[in-house]
């Protein structure tokens, strides 16, 4: 089989936590397998080294016209991406989805992407800080707010660890789910995502940090899984009634405040599923259900499938 090559365009002051993320498992997947498997370059426009944003810089980097063939070109981003992109980069990128070639972006680097006209009707995703002004910015990008995304030839991760998750999902795509468990493994990976599963996007960033009545709501929930508040106590502690709370739950979240509630216990129930061991009765009370058979009807309500199944279907 042939190697797969990929290449990693940093653009200044990109994020090292996702690139090196990206890039070790294509080094663990070579040593599990005894043999180079993958292949990967650092890239900048002229070939100079490209400062991280904690100001480090990877070497060797070569220059993009040198590149040669690769599978994927990943768009690395980090913070301050609008100054971070450039004419020369746009007019670079097009010309490589010219030649049909698979493009993806780490972090902030699908804004280049995005702002390319490279991402018009593709799935993708990008950094949960980002996501509400490229909507609003680049509306026939179908943005997610998914760990990662993968549509057809297009590859977006979000940040941090968000790009290990993408890239043990195209190991096992390319060389079975062996291989990509056992780079998991090595990296004291206890579960590996899947496009389905959702970065975490604080509430602060949906609403504004204006909104401090809101963002209080949202915490005595986060706080009260197990015994879950009436609307009535949560409206008498932040101090607003219990019309005001629906009310900036339907304008900014689009949702009434106990279907959120509800979001929210059954999220941290599914990652006590698929992170710890505990049985299926303990899930329930701990994350405040009246009784197993309610907490499988709302559970499959909401992933398609009864708590029981969810560790079946992740192995």
């Amino acid at each position: 089989m042939e190697k797969t090559r990929y290449g990693f365009l940093t653009l200044p002051n990109y994020s090292l936590i996702a690139v090196t993320n990206a890039l070790e498992p294509l080094r663990m997947a070579n040593r599990i397998a005894g043999r180079d498997i993958y292949e990967w370059s650092i890239v900048s426009l002229d070939g100079r080294p490209v400062a991280a944003s904690s100001g480090l810089e990877l070497v060797p980097t070569i220059s993009l016209d040198k590149l040669g063939k690769v599978e994927t070109l990943f768009v690395c981003g980090g913070i301050n991406v609008r100054e971070a992109v450039s004419p020369a980069l746009l007019t670079a990128l097009r010309r490589l989805a010219e030649r049909r070639l698979g493009l993806g972006a780490l972090c902030t680097g699908g804004y280049a992407l995005a702002r390319a006209g490279l991402l018009d009707n593709y799935r993708a995703t990008i950094h949960w800080e980002n996501l509400p002004s490229l909507r609003e910015e680049f509306p026939r990008v179908q943005l997610n707010n998914q760990v990662f995304s993968i549509d057809r030839d297009r590859c977006t991760a979000s940040g941090g660890t968000a790009p290990l998750d993408l890239m043990l999902n195209l190991i096992r795509l390319k060389h079975g789910l062996r291989i990509s468990q056992q780079v998991s493994e090595q990296f004291v990976h206890e579960r590996v995502r899947s496009s389905e599963d959702r970065q975490y996007v604080p509430l602060r960033a949906l609403v504004g940090s204006s909104h401090r009545g809101m963002i209080e709501v949202a915490q005595l929930m986060e706080e009260n899984i197990e015994k879950p508040l009436s609307l009535e106590r949560i409206a008498h502690a932040s101090g607003l009634s219990r019309r005001q709370i629906e009310r900036l739950f339907r304008r900014h979240l689009d949702c009434v405040p106990k279907r959120y509630y509800l979001e929210m216990r059954l999220r941290r129930a599914r990652e006590l599923l698929l992170q710890t061991a505990m049985p299926i009765m303990d899930v329930t009370t701990s994350c405040g259900f009246k009784s197993p058979p309610h907490f499988s009807r709302c559970y499959r309500a909401q992933y398609g499938h009864p708590p029981s199944e969810e560790r079946k279907v992740r192995r």
